[in-house]
Parts: C-alpha cells; structure tokens; sequence
C-alpha cells in the first residue's frame, strides 16, 4: 500500500481565494473588458496585487496556516490563466451559446443570471506547453516565507478537464486537429506534466487542482441532461479521471497532490449544483491518483458523510465543515461532532479506529472567499472570523498540531 502523506495536508487549511482588497476588485473591474493575457500585463495591477500579497501572506501566517498561498489575487476567477497560456488555445469575447452543454450546472446558472460564462477558452491548433502560467506567480510567494516554509506553501492549479465539460460534444476542439478526445487529452496530460514538472524544480512540493466539475457528476440535473443528448456522463467521468492520472503520472513522489471539490462559489456566494458524492465515490477516492481530498461539507447540498468510507487507508480528506458563503460562524462543539462522525465513517470503510482515521484527517472552509475576483458575501473582518474558526476547530480536535 502507498504511504500516507502528511504535513502537507495540515489539520487547519483553507482552499486558496481569499477576499481581494477594494481597491484590486475596482482596478480589475476597469479591466474586465479585456482578455486574461492581456490583464496580467498591466503594471499597475501587478503592483497592486503584489502589495495586496505581501499583506495577505502575513495574516495567514499570524492566523497560524502552513498551507500559505498568494491568495489567488493574481487571477480573475480561481483557474487562473494555465489554458489561455498554452499555445493550441485562444479566448472568445463573445461566445455563442449554442456552443455550450447547457446543462451543466455553471453554464446553466450563468445563462439565468444574464453573465457570460467566465473566460470561455477554446482550442483552436495544436496544444504545446510554452511557458509557464503559474511559476511567476510561485517564484513571487516563496519569497515572502522564510527558507524552510516554502515545502509548506500551497499552489492552486485549473482542473485538466475544465475547458472539456462546459463544451458540446464536438465543439471542445477541431476535428482537423485533434480527431477524438483521447488525442486532445494527451496533448493536455503532456502540458501538465511539464507545468508540474517546472513548479518543483522551482521548490513547490504541495498543489490543489480546483474541480467543481468532477462534483457537477453528484447533480441529477446534468446527469439527465447528457442521458437527453445520448451521452454517456459515466464513461466520460472514466475519460476525466484517466486524463487525471496522466497529468500527474510523472509527478516527483514527494509532491503532494490534492483536488478540491464544490458545487460552485461563485461572486457573492452563488453555487451552481447539488448532490451527494455517493454517484463518484468509489472511483473519486479509489482511481485518481491524488494524496487528499478537500471536499464540500458545508451545507446539506454536498449529502452526508457516508461515501468517506470508500476514502482507501493512504490517503486524506479536509472536511469543509465551514462556510465562506456567509457570515454566522458554525458552532465549534457541534462541528467538532461533525468531524468525529465523519471519522467514524472512514475508520469503518479500511478497519480502523476513529483515533486512526484522524490522523488523515483536516478541516477547512467548503471553498474559497473570492473564487470570483468580486468576493463572496462576507467581508474582510468575516473571513478573518472564519479562518480564525478553522484554526480553532483544528486545535481542538488535534492540539498542537499545525
């Protein structure tokens, strides 16, 4: 059996957005009629948002996390700019809704609210790797933590899938370049593997792919949606987790791997999709090759606790007990009840005691404070109360551990 890694994950984390202070949101705001390229180039905003880091690297320090990371204040939405970055990929300003599965859930909601589906990036040539779209960023945040912290940091990274799902059958990528799915996503694994590659070579031993999509498999709705169009949601699930495991099959051993999943965070803490992790678990927790899983818990919406018995003994789970939706802060007993259900759960699923089962356990927020540049509906002094609350749970249930 492989071991099970520790330290990274930590018993208190958080899963990367945080609130972005006014004046960033306003200055991105001016911004927001030009493509992602584009916006990483303005100098004032890069100013700004080193200023915004430095700030908000020090607080996660004094709230006493180890996963650190820059807040994700350099992207627009919580992917960042990883696709548009490769060569074979271009962004639409105006994208035809025709073009889109208009059941899966964050199309759907986006299509009730009158936006544009985020940055829509599509293929348009051959996909190569050529330059990365997130060292910079990791060489900026490893400076601002001493020497021996840097293992410790976190990096967030864009789903491999996440420009596959939103798409029609057939409008993903063009035929004359790419004539089934399997090609195109071996150009993708290839792209990933270098990105991880570059990303070690340059100190980063922990990162978290960001996937509301694999949890968009838990929503009836779209699971219904493809069985409309004649598509099978489970074999191309099976396609996703393949794909997974080739982007990081070349991955050093000593580089921790986690994959977040929600059912949406978008601005002002809208979600977009509902269901247990009872339809994906088994293949979730037992085919992709990855150390923990940071999962939704929040609300009902992400079910119960009783798929967490199919998690194997060698790997983790950060439960998101709390809320960055909104502002009231969750009850430390009850939610410390919550945690030992949950491992009473995991211990069932391998043989072992709750003791053990806590040992692969963390807590967190369900998802972010700012997956949108424009925030959720909390404010700064909100999410310090929440974060703070994180900590506090963890030291209850594992003391003095970090």
């Amino acid at each position: 059996m492989p071991a099970n890694k520790q330290r990274p994950p930590f018993r208190a984390e958080h899963l990367g957005s945080l609130l972005r202070p006014n004046e960033l949101v306003e200055k991105r705001i001016q911004l927001d009629d030009k493509k992602a390229l584009e916006i990483v180039k303005d100098d004032e905003l890069h100013a700004m948002e080193d200023n915004a880091i430095n700030e908000i690297v020090k607080l996660q320090l004094d709230l006493g996390f180890h996963a650190i990371n820059d807040g994700e204040y350099r992207r627009h939405q919580f992917w960042g700019t990883f696709f548009p970055n490769l060569e074979g990929f271009e962004e639409i300003m105006n994208p035809e809704w025709e073009m889109f599965r208009m059941y899966v859930p964050d199309t759907a909601a986006f299509t009730e609210t009158g936006h544009k589906p985020g940055e829509t990036i599509v293929c348009t040539g051959k996909i190569m790797h050529v330059g990365s779209a997130y060292l910079s960023d990791w060489n900026y945040l490893k400076k601002l933590v001493p020497a021996d912290k840097v293992e410790e940091l976190k990096i967030t990274l864009a789903a491999p899938e996440w420009y596959h799902l939103r798409y029609k059958k057939g409008r993903a990528y063009p035929k004359e370049v790419y004539a089934t799915d399997a090609e195109y996503f071996a150009d993708i694994a290839k792209a990933y593997q270098t990105e991880l590659q570059l990303l070690y070579d340059n100190g980063c031993r922990n990162v978290t792919i960001d996937d509301p999509n694999l949890a968009y498999f838990c929503d009836e709705k779209m699971i219904a949606g493809f069985k409309a169009d004649g598509e099978d949601a489970d074999a191309l699930l099976d396609s996703y987790i393949k794909l997974y495991n080739d982007c990081v099959s070349s991955r050093p051993s000593d580089m921790h791997l986690g994959i977040h999943l929600c059912r949406g965070n978008f601005a002002y803490s809208k979600h977009f999709s509902e269901g247990g992790y009872d339809r994906i678990a088994t293949k979730l927790f037992n085919n992709i090759d990855a150390d923990t899983y940071f999962l939704e818990y929040d609300t009902a919406r992400a079910g119960n606790f009783e798929p967490l018995k199919e998690l194997p003994a060698h790997k983790n789970v950060v439960l998101g007990v709390i809320t960055s939706k909104f502002p009231e802060l969750e009850d430390v007993e009850a939610t410390r009840q919550r945690v030992f259900q949950a491992a009473d759960i995991i211990a069932s699923g391998v043989g072992q005691t709750r003791e053990e089962a806590l040992k692969r356990i963390g807590v967190s927020p369900q998802c972010g404070f700012a997956s949108h540049h424009l925030g959720n509906a909390v404010t700064r002094e909100d999410m310090i109360a929440k974060l703070k609350l994180v900590r506090e749970l963890a030291n209850s249930i594992w003391p003095g551990e970090p």
